[in-house]
């Protein structure tokens, strides 16, 4: 998500959930925060793609509100472990008390409850994006504390030098998925169109991130022009 209105319109069509993405974007921390009260405002779990492996965003975007946080190339259970650490309180962890944070409800809230939300409620989602963690996803997946993976098949695609339907590609992605529904946690994907998001959930993916803002805005407008162009002058 780039600008506040395409969290507010996503939100508005009806999307379960929208991802925040620190990844690939140039969004600030303060954008991102602006993005989880406009998604929770909306009735739309607001989830943060972070940029790397670091807890003191973890850290951050969770006490901000997020209803979860996506890891990038998480490839061992070693990793998995580390993560899964920076999302919950001590005892299974090593996340700060911020209480006083929009997650803490501005210092109102009670400290079991605002403990509770954070080792129960707050969603730690892996990226698998490599022949590495694939291979690991059963590793991966058997770490407490993992609450769902998302294959991410274009960086996959890319470590393996092969191009997108690849069925070396796809039989790696079908294992991953396999062994999500082994471990029964659920499984995601991101894809660009709804043929696609339909046919990954037929496929048995628990969830799709099904589009982003900016593509579906750079559809819309290439369209738009080549339809005015192409009537009679």
């Amino acid at each position: 998500m780039t600008g506040l209105e395409s969290t507010e319109i996503a939100a508005r069509a009806g999307f379960d959930f929208v991802v925040i993405d620190l990844e690939h974007s140039m969004l600030s921390m303060s954008d991102a925060y602006r993005h989880i009260v406009v998604a929770s405002a909306n009735g739309t779990a607001p989830l943060v793609r972070v940029p790397s492996h670091d807890h003191g965003i973890v850290q951050r975007v969770l006490d901000g509100g997020a209803a979860g946080i996506l890891v990038p190339h998480v490839d061992t259970a070693e990793q998995a472990e580390a993560v899964v650490r920076m999302v919950r309180f001590p005892g299974a962890g090593t996340r700060g008390s911020g209480g006083t944070s929009r997650a803490g409800g501005w210092g109102l809230r009670s400290r079991a409850d605002y403990l509770r939300l954070g080792n129960e409620k707050a969603l730690c989602i892996p990226q698998l994006e490599s022949e590495e963690a694939l291979r690991n996803a059963s590793a991966i997946l058997a770490v407490e504390g993992v609450d769902a993976v998302l294959i991410g098949a274009a960086d996959l695609a890319l470590s393996m030098e092969v191009p997108p339907g690849d069925p070396r590609l796809t039989a790696l992605v079908q294992s991953g998925l396999d062994a999500a529904k082994a471990a029964g946690r659920p499984c995601g994907t991101a894809v660009g169109s709804a043929t696609a998001a339909t046919a990954a959930i037929e496929q048995g993916f628990g969830f799709v991130v099904a589009a982003n803002d900016t593509t579906l805005l750079a559809k819309a407008a290439t369209t738009l022009v080549g339809e005015v162009k192409a009537q009679p002058a």
